[in-house]
């Protein structure tokens, strides 16, 4: 196996061809493509078996990347994002009226900023999102290692960087901020509890009652498979 520093540089190279990779992020190994090559993107559907009316997750290197993706976001969302992001946390947005219409089926897209130096290398040095899925079967268990990649997946991907076992363990945790209401579609890597506390800080501080669910003052919490990243 090549060093590193040469599997993330042949990284690179694969993914301006318009090629598929493996690669390892803070919270699972991710299944990755130029987002904006959509030959690439439907690889990605055929590889993990995917549905595609399931739109995958987008990652970017930094804020600057989301005007590429997504309307501006809400308050409680740049409040969410600053809290934990680099990190584990997907964010819905309304997505750009320009995103393509095979990354985003209806008005939203899920993005996040990974915390791991090699997927971040990757998103920087090709200079735009790449898809963010997990890297498996769909319905799988997700892998945390560059072994649990190739056990499910096999040679169907053009490269797996193997970057060493995830420290996250889990996949991210994905909430909704395109209405009033937070909506914590799926549970993951940071707690429910964190979140809360967030959004209590914002209520604290805005004075407004939004913050709600079941008559509790806490983010909605609702399971939708269609944003699952498995």
């Amino acid at each position: 196996m090549s060093a590193l520093p040469e599997q993330v540089e042949n990284g690179v190279k694969i993914l301006r061809e318009g090629g598929v990779i493996a690669f390892p992020t803070d919270t699972v190994y991710g299944l990755g493509a130029d987002a904006f090559n959509p030959e690439a993107v439907e690889r990605i559907y055929e590889i993990k078996n995917r549905p595609e009316y399931m739109s995958f997750p987008l990652l970017i290197a930094d804020i600057s990347q989301l005007t590429t993706v997504a309307e501006p976001p809400s308050e409680i969302a740049w409040l969410l994002a600053r809290r934990f992001w680099p990190g584990g946390l997907t964010l819905v947005l309304p997505k750009m009226v320009s995103l393509p219409l095979y990354l985003a089926k209806g008005s939203t897209v899920g993005v996040r900023i990974p915390n791991h130096p090699i997927c971040l290398t990757l998103i920087k040095r090709l200079g735009r999102p790449i898809i963010g899925t997990s890297a498996n079967q769909s319905g799988k268990a997700s892998s945390l290692t560059a072994y649990e990649v190739k056990q499910q997946l096999g040679d169907e991907v053009d490269l797996i960087i193997d970057g060493g076992k995830c420290p996250g363990g889990n996949e991210s945790t994905i909430v909704d901020v395109t209405g009033e209401v937070p909506v914590i579609l799926r549970q993951g890597v940071i707690p429910q509890h964190e979140i809360e506390e967030a959004c209590k800080e914002y209520l604290e501080g805005n004075g407004s009652p939004w913050c709600h669910s079941e008559g509790a003052q806490r983010p909605k919490n609702l399971g939708d498979p269609s944003l699952r990243s498995g």
